[in-house]
């Protein structure tokens, strides 16, 4: 235990630069969207005060607009604002609007008719009761809304990373993503403590007299405008190129490390998620981005594989890997599983993923279809043996090629499916594997290479840059360190590739990576 404790407290020193920049970028998303929204709810909140008959339906829309899952709200923004801090901003005002337009409303609606009266006795008008007397009484009641407001933004804030807004998600997701414990918990730990302290320091807050705090109160907006100000104050950069990686990929030495170390690449690099990144590169908001080998994006955006000339990318062939367990409780599986072995290129998978990807056609139509196609479709047994649990990964390859192996199992055994499709990363699908929440899921040899198995970098060395060295190597470790069994290749390579704009690539003379570099030294 206290080794595991020194190990974390190591990278977070180690990481404390970059540590400190998140945090910052953190605060600064929720203290921005927080300042909006109260600028927003608190009016909000007064009207519906004044004209009850307006507060179903504002609080109502309110409301509806709170339970919008957060990674598709954050969706829907970027087509309107782009990618980065203005869309997540925008989304956590609308998680903040709720809190503070109820509390605020509650707040003035609760105080005693009779006290209105008698200001209204005194002489005074709406404006003074207002001020002087509304508003002192139910400041109690708004700040807790606030600081309601607070704690969701502060947890809302981790997916920002998702959409290049920076914050401490981009630990998290890269540690999801990573295998790496260290990472989620210096991304997790910062972020749970943030949410307890700005709560705290707003409990204290409440407890204030109302007239005594003007003046901190008028402080407020100013300290929170400083502490945004690395989203209000854009900062210059040495390149006129702007390059989007995923969080996985900025941690692995396959990855934005080994860009680095081998390539001596230095560019201005955001971290976003690979759902968002195609269509950012495909904008103009950026001109670099890590993707995938067969992904369908690729031809729908009109993007160029920029040629890995150093060879840092190594070889990234599927297989489904299953538990021993598992295929002894299932005889018939492996034989249904290694029909499809051999029988995807990389043309053939690209061309499946456009379908999803571009033409919006369902998993199962485009599994379906190429069943057929293939002459290895069968009418499902509606067997009752077993169930047998797939998994898979959150993007578009791996529920394809899940709902192929469905219906293989289904056609070819008395097998009954269940799936479990989106687990996300590779640590989220490997630890369900691990604990028998699932009992197979399409891998590739160079992720169970490098972020599962991590071997002595000289043993990589040896047999990185051989795809059935590779393969032989996972295959033999994985039996033996984890009871986990490589099955047959599918037969294509989704390596990591570096991208650009297919018409931008051919301006600049940028065809490979060695030459991105050149052209970044020259600019």
């Amino acid at each position: 235990m206290i080794e595991q404790e020194q190990t974390l407290w190591s990278f977070m020193l180690q990481q404390s630069d970059k540590l400190l920049a998140q945090t910052l970028q953190h605060l600064g998303l929720t203290f921005i969207s927080l300042l909006l929204a109260t600028v927003i709810g608190l009016p909000l909140g007064i009207l519906i005060a004044r004209r009850r008959k307006l507060a179903g339906s504002i609080l109502g829309i309110a409301g509806v607009l709170q339970t919008i899952p957060s990674i598709a709200l954050l969706g829907f923004m970027i087509p309107l604002l782009g990618i980065g801090a203005k869309p997540a901003i925008v989304a956590l005002l609308i998680y903040a609007l709720l809190p503070i337009i109820r509390n605020t409303y509650t707040g003035i609606s609760g105080i005693d008719r009779y006290i209105i009266e008698a200001a209204n006795a005194l002489g005074m008008n709406k404006r003074q009761i207002l001020f002087q007397v509304e508003l002192p009484l139910a400041m109690p009641v708004i700040l807790a809304g606030i600081r309601t407001a607070t704690v969701i933004n502060v947890g809302v804030a981790t997916l920002a990373s998702f959409i290049a807004a920076g914050g401490l998600g981009e630990f998290i997701f890269g540690g999801i993503s990573l295998n790496n414990s260290n990472m989620i918990l210096a991304g997790a730990i910062p972020a749970a403590l943030l949410a307890v302290i700005l709560d705290l320091l707003l409990s204290a807050l409440q407890r204030f007299d109302f007239r005594k705090l003007k003046k901190l109160l008028y402080l407020f907006p100013m300290a929170i405008l400083l502490l945004c100000g690395y989203y209000l104050f854009p900062r210059a950069y040495g390149t006129k190129l702007r390059a989007g990686f995923t969080p996985e990929f900025m941690g692995r030495q396959d990855g934005d490390l080994g860009l680095k170390s081998v390539y001596g690449l230095k560019i201005h690099t955001t971290v976003i998620s690979d759902a968002v990144m195609y269509k950012a590169a495909y904008a103009g908001e950026l001109d670099v981005i890590s993707g995938y080998s067969t992904d369908g994006r690729l031809r729908a955006f009109g993007l160029t594989i920029l040629k890995d000339d150093k060879g840092i990318f190594p070889p990234y062939y599927a297989a489904p890997i299953i538990r021993q367990a598992s295929l002894e409780k299932f005889p018939d599986l492996e034989a249904s599983l290694n029909l499809l072995a051999g029988k995807i290129n990389d043309s053939v998978m690209t061309d499946l993923n456009y379908r999803t990807d571009y033409l919006k056609q369902t998993p199962e139509r485009v599994a379906k279809d190429f069943l057929i196609g293939s002459g290895l479709y069968k009418s499902p047994r509606n067997g009752r043996s077993g169930i047998v649990r797939i998994g898979s990964k959150i993007f578009g390859e791996q529920y394809i090629l899940a709902e192929i192996y469905s219906m293989l199992i289904k056609g070819n055994t008395d097998y009954e499916v269940s799936t479990k499709t989106g687990l996300g990363g590779t640590k989220i699908c490997f630890d369900a594997l691990m604990n028998d929440q699932i009992d197979f899921y399409p891998e590739y040899t160079g992720t169970g290479l490098l972020v599962l198995l991590q071997p002595d970098p000289a043993a990589v060395k040896k047999i990185v840059h051989d795809k059935d060295k590779t393969y032989n190597y996972v295959k033999a470790a994985f039996q033996k360190k984890y009871k986990i069994r490589w099955l047959k290749p599918i037969g294509f390579n989704n390596s990591y590739a570096l991208m650009m704009r297919e018409k931008q690539s051919k301006a600049l003379g940028v065809t490979t990576i060695s030459a991105l570099k050149n052209y970044l030294d020259r600019n």
